[in-house]
This record gives structure tokens, C-alpha cells and sequence, in this order.
């Protein structure tokens, strides 16, 4: 069975971009594949963090994936800094990495740009995230398509290393959802939606109450004129409300466009408001039963030691083409 392996960071709010893009084909990969998800806390790490937040975001984000869908018995579910091979590996790559290849990320250049000071581990991010990803022998990396790059990065440190050293890594492929794979800013519809964005306006999280998701929405950037259609260029704001529709509703984008076919940008909003809060809703209560339940913990255990089972013999084989074990 070919193996599929993501993760996404326990920093910040988790939003309703992270799930239409990532968590809900997290949970159709692990019937598909052998699967390996994973709460990257070491990425979370590239920017400051309250260690007791980030310990509590942890376990927020753990029982989140299990609310979603994620199965324990299907696939496992782990903590990047509990399986060391990560930190391990990663040195690895980076002597095998280039300045100039991680200088082109621009996922590096846009947050740097924000910053007085930048932390080396922010330059090395995607060499990081190579590791996590090679570890595993992965076949598939489900990803929008701002992680791309990263992927594209990781097949070429894959393919530089076993020209090298031999056969070593499996080679990855990116998947990339054919919609929804940028979930756009709700108040700035060009935009990706951020959790790092400062207005709260501008996303859904997974944790807001159903008030606020449907005053968010109700309150989300139209466009110019009265017609409901899928147009990203000249439609940004129709359109992202009409791709979150279809995601959280199960309906057809073009279905959509001919039942709001003649009707208002009001009547679009409050669809897409019940479809949203009829998606999240069960999730979040499901969320609060794990947590209460103490759930969380005993599975990141499980899945750690899984990860362990399979990353430690991969790192070895590493070492041993590398002439240092």
C-alpha cells in the first residue's frame, strides 16, 4: 500500500481553510493509504511560542484531527518532536542542502519580510519538513498549494542524495486538492485565509461558536454587480463563498451557481453559513468529549511509538550511506 504522510502546526488557531484543505482529505487519504499524520510542533517553533500555550495547542490540535475523522485504527497520529529522528534527519539534509535553494522559498521571503529579526530555523524550515516527509518512505504529500514549493524541494534533496549514496529515499509525489486548495480570507478574498491574519474577521476558526461563524460570513467581501458565478479573477469573494459552499455541503460549485441563479449575495452567505456550521458543529462537540474524555494522550503515545518503528530504520539506513554509523 503506498504511503501518504502530512502535518500541519499546533501554532495559532486552527482555521476552516486548514480543514477544506488539509484535515478533510487527511481523513479520505487514510482509507486509501498507509498513513502518517503528524503535529509539526518543531516548525511551530520557528516563531516565538508561550511554552504552556503551545503544549495546550498540542493536544487541542490532536483531538481535533480525531474529531474530524482521523481514525487511530486507520492511521497514526503522532508529535514531531516526540519522534527525534526528525531533528536528527533534518541535520542531515541541511549538509546535503544549499543556501541558494532555500533562499528562492518564498514562503521564507514573505514572512521575513514581516520581521526585524529572522531565526535560522525559519530559513530551514523546508529542510525540515524534508525530513518529516522522507522519513517515511511517503508516496503522497497532501498539501494546498502554498506548500508546493516545499514538496518540490523535497523530491529534489531526495533525487541529489540517492544520485549520491544510492537508492536511499522514496521520491515524493505533492497532492494538491483540484478545489479548495487555497481556502481564500474572508474580508480579503485574494488573499489566502491565515490564522496569522490580525483581524478575526478575516477567518473561521474551528473553535468559534455559531454565532460568530455566521456573522464572519454574513459579513464576508462580495464583489461589484448582483451575478452568482464562479469567477476567480473578476468574483474573488463570490467565488471563495461558493467553493466553501461546495466543500461544506457536498454540492457541485455548478449546482450551485444555477440554485443562486436570479437570487442576492445575501442568500449565497446565509447557504453558506448553514453548510458551515453544520460541518463544524458536530466536530467541535466531538473536540470537547476527546479532550474531556482524555483520549489525546494514549493515541499520541500509540502513534509515536509507531513513528519510531518506522522513521528509526530509515534514519539508520541514512546514516549508513553517509559513512557515520
Amino acid at each position: 500500500m503506498a504511503r501518504v504522510f502530512s502535518g500541519i502546526q499546533p501554532s495559532g488557531i486552527l482555521t476552516l481553510g486548514n480543514y477544506l484543505g488539509a484535515l478533510k482529505h487527511f481523513v479520505i487519504s487514510q482509507h486509501e493509504h498507509e498513513a502518517f499524520f503528524c503535529i509539526v510542533d518543531l516548525h511551530a517553533l520557528t516563531t516565538p511560542q508561550d511554552p504552556a500555550e503551545l503544549k495546550q495547542q498540542i493536544r487541542t490540535l490532536a483531538a481535533l484531527y480525531l474529531a474530524a475523522g482521523i481514525l487511530p485504527e486507520k492511521a497514526t497520529l503522532f508529535v514531531q518532536s516526540q519522534v527525534s529522528a526528525h531533528s536528527e534527519l533534518a541535520w542531515l539534509l541541511q549538509c546535503s542542502s544549499y543556501m541558494g535553494e532555500l533562499s528562492r522559498m518564498t514562503q521564507f521571503k514573505e514572512k521575513s519580510e514581516e520581521r526585524e529579526t529572522v531565526a535560522v530555523g525559519l530559513f530551514t524550515y523546508p529542510v525540515l519538513m524534508a525530513a518529516d516527509i522522507l522519513l517515511y518512505d511517503t508516496n503522497f504529500v497532501p498539501v494546498g498549494e502554498d506548500q508546493k514549493q516545499h514538496v518540490e524541494l523535497c523530491r529534489d534533496i531526495a533525487v541529489r542524495f540517492n544520485q549520491r549514496f544510492g537508492e536511499v529515499f522514496v521520491v515524493p509525489q505533492a497532492q494538491i486538492p483540484k478545489i479548495g486548495a487555497r481556502i481564500m480570507s474572508l474580508d480579503e478574498p485574494t488573499k489566502k485565509m491565515s490564522k496569522s491574519n490580525p483581524s478575526s474577521l478575516s477567518y473561521i476558526s474551528l473553535l468559534d461558536d455559531e454565532a460568530d461563524m455566521r456573522k464572519k460570513i454574513m459579513r464576508a467581501v462580495t464583489d461589484l454587480g448582483r451575478e452568482i458565478i464562479y469567477d476567480e479573477d473578476n468574483k474573488p469573494g463570490v467565488s471563495n463563498l461558493l467553493v466553501i459552499n461546495a466543500l461544506c455541503s457536498g454540492r457541485a460549485v455548478s449546482e450551485l451557481e444555477r440554485l443562486f441563479a436570479g437570487r442576492g449575495y445575501g442568500d449565497l452567505k446565509k447557504d453558506t453559513a448553514d453548510a458551515v456550521v453544520s460541518v463544524l458543529g458536530p466536530i467541535q462537540r466531538r473536540a470537547k468529549q476527546i479532550m474531556a474524555e482524555g483520549e489525546v494522550d494514549d493515541v499520541m503515545a500509540i502513534g509515536a511509538e509507531k513513528a519510531v518503528r518506522i522513521a528509526v530504520p530509515t534514519l539508520q539506513r541514512v546514516q549508513r550511506a553517509m559513512g557515520i554509523c
